[in-house]
Formats: C-alpha cells, sequence, structure tokens
C-alpha cells in the first residue's frame, strides 16, 4: 500500500506539471489570437486610405502626361510647325493662288467638305483653307454649305443601311443609349440634342450615319447640325486666318505691329477659352439630359446598357417619304 500511494504521488506532480503545461498552452494560443486580429487590422488598408492612395496617383499620372505633351507641343513648334507650314501650307498656298481662280476653289472645298464626311475623313484642313483663302464671309457661306450637305449625305445612306448599323450598335450599347436621347422628345429637344452632339466630343461623322437607328426627325437633325456647327467653322476660321498670317510674317513680307500682336493673343486665348466651354458646356448638358431620363433607378451597367439598346426602333421605312421629313 505504501509503494502504491508512493506512486500515485509521484503521479501527482507529474499531471499537475502537464496541467500546467497545457494550459499555457492555451493562454499563450488565446492571447496570441487578438494579437493576429490586431496585426490584421494594421495591416489591411481602409477605405479612406484607398481614396487617397487612388487619388495620389491619378494626380501623378495627370501631372506625368502633361508634361508629356507640353514636350511633344514644344517640339512640334521647333520642328514641326516650321516644316509643316514650309513643305505644305506656304506651298498649297502658292498653288491656290496661281492654278485656280476663287471660283473653282470654292466649289472645291465644298465638293470636299460634302463627300470627306461621306468617308468618315476629317475636313477640319478644307474649312482651315476655307478661312485662309476666303476669309470670315465668303469662307463661312463656303463651310457651312458644304457641311450641310456633308451631314444630308451620310444620312439618306445610313437610312438604306440601318439594320446593319443597329446591329453594328449592340456592340456599344452605352453609345446607343446616348444615341437613343438623340431621337426622343419634342421638336425642340432633337433640335437641343444635335446641336450638343456637334459641340460635344462624340465623332459627328459617325454621328452621321448612327442617328438613323432613332426616332430622329430630319429636319430637326439638319438644323440642329447647322446650329451646332456654327462654332466650329468660326474657330476654324479663325485658326485658318492665324495660319496664314504667320506664314506670312514667316515666310513673307509682312511684319505684324505690336498692335496686332497683342490682338493675335489675345483673340487666340479667347478662341481657346471658347472651345473649352463649349466643350464641356455640351458634355455636362448630355451628361444630364442622360441622367433625367433615368430618375432614381440603380440597375447594373450590363442590364442598363441592353436595356436602352433595346428601346431603339426596330421598325422605320428605309426609303425616304413625308413622315421622315415632317415637323
Amino acid at each position: 500500500m505504501e509503494n502504491s500511494s508512493q506512486q500515485n504521488e509521484k503521479y501527482i506532480p507529474n499531471s499537475a506539471s502537464h496541467v500546467g503545461e497545457d494550459s499555457e498552452r492555451v493562454r499563450l494560443v488565446i492571447s496570441s489570437e487578438p494579437r493576429a486580429a490586431e496585426l490584421d487590422d494594421i495591416l489591411q488598408p481602409h477605405p479612406h486610405q484607398e481614396a487617397t492612395d487612388t487619388t495620389i496617383i491619378w494626380w501623378i499620372k495627370a501631372i506625368f502626361i502633361f508634361i508629356l505633351i507640353l514636350i511633344l507641343f514644344l517640339v512640334f513648334l521647333k520642328w514641326g510647325m516650321p516644316f509643316l507650314f514650309k513643305k505644305v501650307l506656304f506651298p498649297i498656298m502658292q498653288w491656290e493662288a496661281t492654278a485656280f481662280g476663287h471660283p473653282v476653289l470654292a466649289a472645291i472645298l465644298v465638293g470636299s467638305l460634302a463627300l470627306f464626311p461621306v468617308f468618315l475623313i476629317p475636313s477640319g484642313p478644307s474649312m482651315w483653307l476655307a478661312g485662309m483663302i476666303f476669309g470670315y464671309g465668303l469662307g463661312f457661306i463656303i463651310i457651312m454649305a458644304g457641311t450641310t450637305i456633308g451631314m444630308v449625305l451620310p444620312y439618306l445612306i445610313g437610312l438604306l443601311f440601318r439594320d446593319r448599323i443597329h446591329h453594328w450598335l449592340k456592340r456599344w450599347p452605352q453609345k446607343a443609349a446616348m444615341l437613343r436621347l438623340a431621337g426622343e422628345g419634342s421638336w425642340f429637344h432633337q433640335f437641343r440634342v444635335v446641336a450638343l452632339f456637334r459641340v460635344s466630343p462624340f465623332p459627328y461623322t459617325v454621328f452621321n450615319y448612327v442617328v438613323v437607328v432613332t426616332n430622329m426627325r430630319f429636319w430637326p437633325y439638319l438644323c440642329g447640325s447647322i446650329a451646332g456647327m456654327v462654332p466650329e467653322a468660326f474657330i476654324y476660321i479663325y485658326s485658318g486666318r492665324l495660319i496664314r498670317t504667320y506664314a506670312d510674317v514667316k515666310y513673307g513680307n509682312h511684319h505684324l505691329t505690336a498692335v496686332e500682336i497683342i490682338y493675335d493673343i489675345i483673340s487666340f486665348v479667347i478662341a481657346v477659352i471658347t472651345t473649352i466651354a463649349f466643350t464641356v458646356y455640351a458634355k455636362r448638358a448630355l451628361n444630364d439630359l442622360e441622367r433625367a431620363e433615368t430618375p432614381g433607378e440603380e440597375v447594373s451597367a450590363s442590364t442598363q446598357s441592353g436595356f436602352e439598346l433595346e428601346k431603339l426602333p426596330l421598325e422605320r421605312p428605309k426609303q425616304l417619304g413625308v413622315s421622315s421629313f415632317s415637323l
């Protein structure tokens, strides 16, 4: 008995030591869990910190892009612009002054302004030439006559291929949703939206074709297009006149006075500010129209895009009739 009691006494300390070790292990494990949680909280980025980092990265990219554009602009001013004037613009000015008369040149410019949009070719150089050669009066008439024809022809051609254009637009449902806004509402609403599209960065050469998939009527389309082209025509005429003045000073015998230099600088700044203001206003106005179209709706981008595309009219006469030109 004594031996058994002595053995039990020996086991008791051992068991106590094991219990102590187990409790110590439990204590260590438990105590380490809050520390791990605290470490996770420290390492995990907060939403405010993520927003700050995103803003900093955006500003770094914006500054980098601005510096790159500034360098490219300075390089163009140093080497590109003199080469362009000497090898391209000045020979064209001399050629048009000797090869053709003004009536023939006017007809060529009107034809180019009418046909270039049909083939999705930018018509800016023709507008510059109209401003350089004919000035504000006759140059404005030439630009508006040519661009008006250049807006009607793609519209008529688009009517013949309306189904294909509709299927092609399914690749860009968000653009289709914006286009749908142009064909809704009253005559004045359609007129206003088309004018905003002309002033906005949306490529109007493509707009001439794709507008046929909406409920847009012809006369609001035409009047709105003409109204939207007026500011652009004056800007192109002014820039063309400025280019001609620079060419005359650089390669001709013309000398600018101090008053002319100040006038050119001020007018150039006003032209740039006006262009930016028109673009920003048109973009904001189109965004406001888009938001007002679906107030208070919270849907996913893919669902909304598909919904807007389905609203495009699927039936429209492919032949021009009285209904297509009705007010």
